[in-house]
């Protein structure tokens, strides 16, 4: 078959030598957990079942669309090891993009790794495991929506979908890949761009590299940038690129340098963009000037593929989507995107906000550390270099019975790893004091009245939270609206009363957003969502990408500040 999602999973490190694993795997569903006592780690026959990985068993893309509840999933296949990978010292590396939840992996019989948390990528060495030819690998998913301390973001944790959950996504969700490397080679590499000199920093994670020299070139246009060269010491190398020329990444100016890295015969092939972000008095600066953020709420759904888009063109098609209405960016929510996604965030100059898929986990509970802050670490450290992401948000509408400490933990980890943008401890219900550069809220009010009157109150000082008893100076609305609209289904599900009409629908679109608009005291709305999933029917797009309204006229009202 085609293989399904061939492109280069991750575009801002760039190696050629890779074998993309998506496609037909063996699949069995395992609910007894007892798989491993059935000796299916080292067998090397075929499960009882197939199924079309990068693609979770519940979606129809995969060829099974199964949607009950599943424990336990087992996939296999066998590989061809390309001709001359065991060369010499030469490793080879198992990426897997995304797996819900709880991740082992076994070349030819033989333990690789695991891994827990089901939406940031992650990587085993396989090079002892491997032989000449052909080779099998066996992937082990344990998951449970239901567990307490299991962040499940929007998946149901009931049988069918209801209200703003939906359809679950269990196991391998984003493509499965070999890579190539020599014995010592770049394991990842930081960027961080000093506006002012204008040069950019590169902070390297080598291996086996202690004493070899990494260079770093960049080009803009084909035009050399600049070059700069270094040792390794144990495992890192600092490098201060100094560049020829500034030229500034911005929305709707998306300019994006080339940059190499060669650690002898190790070649990554990348790209960075010149930009600063910073936050005051709760307002964001993108470049050292404000900016009104027009954001829209992004899920990430599809309806044939669920967490995973049918293909790379569906990715940057819900960005133009957003563009074409006047929207900026999007709040990333309850998911982590996979890279591919933010890359067309860089390309067509379009902001975004990542958080942590923290729904389903009980905040009170003192193991809730433990399914929290190391994916999330993992996801920071993955995303940092991204221009288009310029926020973190780790956390969505936390009540008061949260731990606080944990919230304080997760946002002094954020800041400790990301020094360059601001952060928001949770958006919406309950802020820990004094800990986020910007304080947002939540408000579904369908009247445009009540609520003009209700943020005009901000002239005169800090309002009460409509959530809970906080009272805050917000500068970010990010929630708002989620109007129910279907033009031809009136059984979905959205919030308030849903409109007779879809001239109706537009005038409460133009008279919510006006008023945040018109009020000097909000930089930043973001309107509840891009399209609808499943039963919730308060997209401005239909769950199969169609405009219910003329973007055209969204865009009118959207783009008026």
């Amino acid at each position: 078959m085609q293989i399904p999602r061939p492109e280069y999973p991750r575009p801002q490190f760039v190696r050629p030598d890779w074998l993309n694993l998506n496609g037909t795997w063996s699949f069995e569903t395992d609910n007894g957990q007892s798989g491993r006592a059935r000796g299916l780690p080292g067998a090397d026959g075929p499960l009882a079942g197939e199924i079309a990985v990068p693609f979770c068993p519940e979606s129809h893309l995969s060829g099974v669309a199964n949607t009950d509840f599943m424990r336990c999933v087992w996939y296999r296949r066998t590989f061809t090891l390309p001709s001359g990978w065991r060369a010499g010292s030469r490793r080879t590396l198992l990426h897997i993009g995304a797996c819900d939840y709880e991740t082992e992996v076994w070349v030819n019989g033989a333990s690789i790794g695991t891994h827990r948390g089901g939406y940031t990528s992650f990587s085993f060495d396989a090079t002892g495991a491997l032989r000449d030819g052909d080779n099998v690998i066996t992937v082990c998913a344990e998951d449970d929506v239901r567990d307490p301390v299991q962040p499940t973001g929007k998946q149901s944790t009931r049988y069918h979908s209801y209200g703003c959950l939906y359809t679950r996504t269990t196991g391998i969700w984003q493509t499965v890949w070999l890579e190539n490397v020599s014995s010592a080679y770049i394991a990842n590499a930081r960027y961080t761009p000093c506006l002012d000199v204008p040069a950019l920093l590169v902070e390297a994670d080598c291996v086996n590299a202690d004493g070899k020299t990494l260079t770093v070139r960049a080009t803009y246009g084909g035009a050399e940038q600049g070059t700069v060269s270094g040792r390794v010491c144990g495992r890192r190398a600092s490098l201060m690129l100094r560049l020829n020329d500034l030229h500034l990444w911005d929305i709707g100016s998306p300019n994006l340098y080339d940059l190499t890295l060669n650690l002898e015969s190790d070649v990554v092939e990348s790209y960075f963009g010149m930009r600063s972000v910073a936050a005051e008095n709760g307002c964001l600066f993108l470049n050292g000037k404000p900016l009104f953020q027009r954001l829209v709420l992004d899920q990430g759904f599809y309806p044939d593929g669920l967490y995973t888009a049918p293909d790379d063109a569906a990715l940057s098609g819900d960005i133009q989507l957003s563009l074409d209405m006047g929207f900026n960016g999007a709040r990333l929510h309850e998911k982590i995107f996979e890279p591919r996604f933010l890359t067309h965030c860089d390309r067509m100059g379009y902001i975004v906000w990542g958080e942590y898929p923290n729904w389903g986990v009980d905040l009170s509970l003192p193991g809730a550390w433990r399914s929290i802050l190391p994916e999330w670490g993992e996801a920071v450290r993955r995303d940092y270099n991204h221009p288009a992401l310029v926020g973190w948000c780790p956390f969505n509408e936390t009540p008061k019975t949260q731990d606080e400490a944990l919230l304080t933990a997760v946002v002094t980890l954020t800041r400790a790893l990301d020094r360059t943008r601001p952060v928001i401890d949770t958006s919406g219900y309950h802020h820990v004091a004094g800990l986020s550069d910007i304080l947002c809220t939540h408000d579904y009010e369908q009247d445009p009245v009540k609520f003009k009157e209700y943020y005009d109150n901000l002239a005169f000082g800090p309002i009460e939270c409509k959530h809970s008893d906080d009272v805050e100076q917000y500068t970010f609305i990010s929630e708002y609206g989620g109007i129910w609209w279907s033009e031809d289904d009136p059984d979905g599900w959205g919030y308030g009363q849903r409109p007779t009409s879809l001239d109706e629908m537009i005038e409460r679109f133009r008279g919510l957003t006006e008023a945040l608009q018109q009020n000097p005291a909000i930089h930043a709305l973001c309107y509840t969502q891009l399209t609808d999933i499943e039963q919730e029917q308060n997209g401005l797009y239909t769950y199969e990408r169609v405009p219910k309204m003329d973007p055209a006229i969204i865009r009118a009202i959207l783009t008026q500040r």
